[in-house]
């Protein structure tokens, strides 16, 4: 019994650290487990059947398998176990959730044994995970005048998997919790630098906010046993920074429900808000679980007498509280009229939005995954039975205004819609399934992707998805045991579902670190594509990318859709001429900055997509703006590019997938070679004129407009995380931006990073001719702060190296990575000097690699959440301020912000850029 034997010792170590027995996945472990259960003496029998019970995986891990199988001996008799009745292992089989237990449920309702055959009808009935095996089967057994599969296939075509639901209730009682002030970051929720651990979500849950919060909230559920905890951030956006299905995990976890009795730290129902909302991409993994996301507008802009918003010194407007939600207030979520109301049933604020009818589905099924299947298994059925499906979940919304044109996201979505009446325009607003294109994983979600394929009962990519692929530039920098044992599972699993993976499980191949936004940005070749990944940043500069949480990139993958309302688009266009000392970073910094000052603050990019008018830059140029949208809360962006443009971005990715095959990363699919396929065909279209690059219609309607002025921008435009400014709100909130001579040259500056899907070769050049110029001027280089740089893919190294600019990049570093012996362990300390990383994310995602505490560290990363980057010291807090490429170098020489003349004498006759706004305007 060496599995049960290893598997008791971990749960002994396990309790050191106060954690219940780890979830079992394993089918070698369980079946060890049966076999002490089956033997009435055993001396752990006891404890297996609590295992076999309540502690196993459900979906498609190994153990769901064997207990499935287990369970089905139960119930036709051949094996007895007195604390298992056929009954209740029925019961069981109704909670695993698809996979080995469809299966099983399927032999026995189609077996000759009316009596079980029924019972396992009716536990079918309520099963939704069924795949194409499954439902051929069905098929088959109803076409050979199977009037059980007769009977389950009416019942799928009621959804009586859904209708036989208990309803929402009415009333919904919270108690409040403040999670904090200002915007809350899922990095709080889920610390990157936990990541290793997302996949055990009990280990991971210790790492939710903190050690008090959590008391906190367990003191406010002991207090209201009958109510929920709505986390809260107060005067601020909840969810910003990611999707992370792990945060929401966490807040499930301690203050939500258990879904199932049988499967443990499985949690759903969280309810969350914020003084402005939830972010958008965090609200979709809000709806994965089943949960509540509401925006309280409990702060409201205070006004004069003549209705003018009155703002404060610097210019900011002056908010007024119109209602408390202070920690332990109780509060009344009434579902029906979708209303939230305080002490006294006094209304305070409509939460419709909240409770829109297909989240309200999503609430009473415990989940958006049971909506998305239950629909598809409906459909599939009444298709089966020759029926139409009985109208029983709510119409999805459709806009269509006749005579107006589209925007370019609202092309994509018209083009990609799977089940919208033929022959309708569907506007902003609609609800759509559509057909994804390119999905993307990355390796600290990866694990929670894998685990939420199982649990849907998946085994196999959709044949729909054009390609796919599994990163691993979160767990690039070190090369620990926890990657070791975690990323070639990962990689193993993947390869086999059918995507392109990083590191090969044969070993045939280099293992690629490159960031996978870069990566998803090559592998996208048609400007019409969906794109899902997990990650906040999956923000292409070709089609129209969503970053997701692990969950909706599983139900992706699994089932080659999404689902989601078309988004408003704001447009944004430029004038102006870009001064020579500018780089675009500084345009990208610059369209927020001005935005909020046109909009008195307002962010109209929150929640919409970005509809940017660049055009003359190439995919990977262009990508610096879209990446940044994720910072700017926009819910996507679509970069609008002129057709030459576009052909040239498209010749780039092709060569670079064509290296990929080179390299022996294509499947057994052909995948890759398929995506050169799909770029020649879309580069002869847009040559012959029969489908150009993509644009807006002249007449299309938009949220709202923004012209980006270039002649304003003067100086180098620096985002700061104003980590002691006196409203904590208005803290690490990426909207301070501010110009280089704010800083006076003074500003001290710990650590330099130029690396994360930020940069680009161009980025890697300017370091290089910096460090010429700079030996030029001086006669030597010299570091007052240490500087890391690390490239975002191998790619562009191997291209630097043949133009000569490596060369230049390792005369004056003191540390160069080394494939063949990887970091085993991250850096602490650093010295001054510049170290050339592995290519990856590296100080972006503070998940490994970490600047020392309290340092006051300049990147060109997107990353400026407390702790994220660096941690607080005792002596003062750590900062992460974000710039171009050429001010965090410069800052890592002279060990503090330089002033505007240092700064143009460094960069003099560089070419920091070649964008310019396009000529004509860009639409159809």
């Amino acid at each position: 019994m060496k599995f049960y034997t290893d598997y008791i010792k971990e749960i002994e170590e396990r309790k050191s650290e106060g954690l219940h027995p780890k979830p079992i996945d394993s089918g070698e472990l369980l079946a060890e487990i049966i076999e002490q259960i089956k033997d009435l003496n055993n001396e752990h029998r006891s404890d297996s059947l609590k295992f076999l019970i309540y502690n196993v995986l459900p979906g498609t891990t190994s153990a769901a398998g064997v207990k499935a199988a287990f369970l089905k001996e139960i119930i036709l008799g051949e094996s007895v176990v007195e604390e298992i009745t056929p009954e209740f292992a029925f019961e069981l089989l109704s909670h695993m959730k698809g996979g080995p237990s469809i299966e099983v449920l399927l032999d026995l309702a189609l077996a000759d044994d009316e009596a079980t055959a029924k019972q396992a009808a009716e536990v079918l009935k309520t099963q939704v995970f069924l795949y194409d095996a499954d439902t051929d089967r069905l098929e088959a057994a109803f076409k050979a005048g199977n009037p059980i599969a007769k009977e389950i296939l009416e019942s799928y075509a009621s959804a009586e998997f859904y209708t036989k639901l208990p309803a929402v209730p009415e009333e919904i009682k919270v108690v409040t919790y403040i999670a904090g002030e200002g915007d809350i970051s899922t990095d709080l929720l889920s610390p990157g630098g936990e990541a290793h651990s997302r996949s055990d979500r009990e280990l991971h849950g210790k790492c939710f906010i903190s050690e008090q919060a959590q008391e906190e909230i367990s003191e406010l559920q002991a207090a209201h046993p009958d109510k929920r905890v709505m986390l809260i951030a107060e005067k601020g956006t909840m969810g910003v920074g990611s999707s992370r299905m792990s945060g929401i995990n966490n807040v499930a976890l301690w203050a939500g429900m258990q879904a199932s009795p049988y499967v443990p730290f499985v949690n759903i129902s969280p309810v969350v808000a914020g003084t402005n909302g939830i972010s958008p991409i965090f609200l979709t993994t809000v709806g994965v679980t089943g949960g509540i996301g509401i925006d309280l507008k409990n702060w409201v802009k205070k006004v004069d007498a003549d209705g003018k918003v009155v703002v404060d010194e610097n210019g900011e407007p002056v908010l007024e509280q119109a209602y408390s939600v202070d920690t332990g207030t109780i509060l009344t979520i009434n579902t029906t009229d979708k209303k939230l109301y305080g002490e006294g049933n006094k209304e305070l604020v409509d939460i419709s939005s909240a409770l829109t009818p297909q989240k309200v589905e999503f609430i009473r099924a415990g989940g958006s995954y049971a909506v998305v299947f239950g629909k598809k298994l409906q459909s599939l059925a009444a298709s089966i039975l020759g029926v139409e499906a009985a109208p029983v979940y709510a119409p999805s919304k459709e806009i269509s205004h006749e005579g107006q044109g589209l925007t370019a996201v609202e092309k994509i979505f018209n083009r990609n819609v799977v089940g919208a009446p033929e022959g309708m325009v569907l506007h902003a607003g609609s609800d759509v399934r559509v057909k994804v294109n390119i999905v993307g994983s990355q390796d600290t979600t990866g694990l929670m992707t894998s685990q939420e394929l199982e649990a849907m009962a998946a085994t196999v990519i959709s044949p729909t998805v054009d390609g796919a692929y599994q990163s691993g530039c979160h767990t690039a920098s070190v090369w620990d045991k926890k990657a070791q044992a975690n990323i070639p599972r990962l990689m193993s699993f993947m390869h086999n579902f059918g995507l392109i993976t990083a590191r090969d499980p044969k070993g045939e191949y280099h293992a690629m670190t490159d960031v996978i936004h870069k990566v998803l940005n090559d592998l996208t070749v048609d400007d019409w594509a969906i794109i899902i990944g997990g990650d906040s940043h999956t923000r292409m500069s070709k089609g129209v990318a969503f970053g997701a949480d692990s969950g909706t990139v599983a139900l992706a993958l699994a089932t080659g859709e999404a689902t989601m309302p078309i988004p408003e688009s704001v447009k944004v266009t430029f004038k102006g001429t870009m001064q020579d000392h500018m780089d675009f970073r500084d345009v990208v910094h610059a369209t927020q900055a001005q935005m909020l000052q046109q909009f008195g603050g307002e962010n109209v990019f929150q929640g919409r997509i970005i509809e940017v008018h660049i055009g003359t830059l190439l995919a990977d140029q262009a990508f610096t703006f879209t990446d940044w949208t994720a910072e700017m809360k926009a819910k996507a962006s679509i970069c609008i590019s002129q057709d030459e443009t576009l052909i040239e971005s498209l010749e780039i990715a092709k060569s670079r997938i064509q290296i990929m095959i080179d390299k022996g990363m294509d499947n057994d699919a052909k995948v890759l070679q398929g995506l050169i396929g799909r770029a020649d065909k879309r580069i002869a279209e847009i040559k012959s004129g029969e489908k150009p690059a993509l644009t807006p219609d002249t007449n299309a309607k938009y949220s709202a407009e923004f012209v980006v002025d270039l002649d304003k921008i003067v100086q180098p435009m620096i985002a700061d995380p104003d980590v002691n400014n006196e409203d904590v709100s208005k803290r690490y909130t990426h909207d301070t931006i501010r110009q280089l001579d704010f800083y006076g040259g003074e500003k001290t500056v710990d650590l330099g990073f130029v690396g994360s899907c930020m940069v680009h070769k161009g980025d890697l050049k300017i370091v290089a001719q910096m460090l010429k110029n700079l030996e030029a001027q001086q006669g030597e280089v010299k570091f007052n702060a240490p500087l890391v740089v690390a490239a975002p893919t191998y790619n562009i190294i191997d291209e630097l190296k043949a133009e000569g600019d490596w060369d230049i990049l390792q005369k004056y570093s003191g540390f160069e990575f080394d494939d063949n012996a990887p970091k085993s362990t991250a850096r602490t300390e650093y010295e001054n000097m510049m170290y050339l990383e592995r290519p990856g994310c590296n100080l972006c995602m503070g998940n490994q690699e970490k600047a020392e505490k309290g340092d006051t560290v300049m990147a060109t990363s997107t990353r400026l959440f407390q702790g994220r980057v660096v941690a607080d010291s005792d002596r003062k807090k750590g900062e992460s301020l974000l710039a171009s490429t050429p001010v965090v170098v410069l800052s890592a020489i002279l060990g503090r912000i330089p002033n505007m003349e240092e700064y143009q004498a460094a960069v003099t006759g560089i070419k920091l850029t070649t964008f310019a706004p396009p000529i004509a305007e860009l639409s159809a």
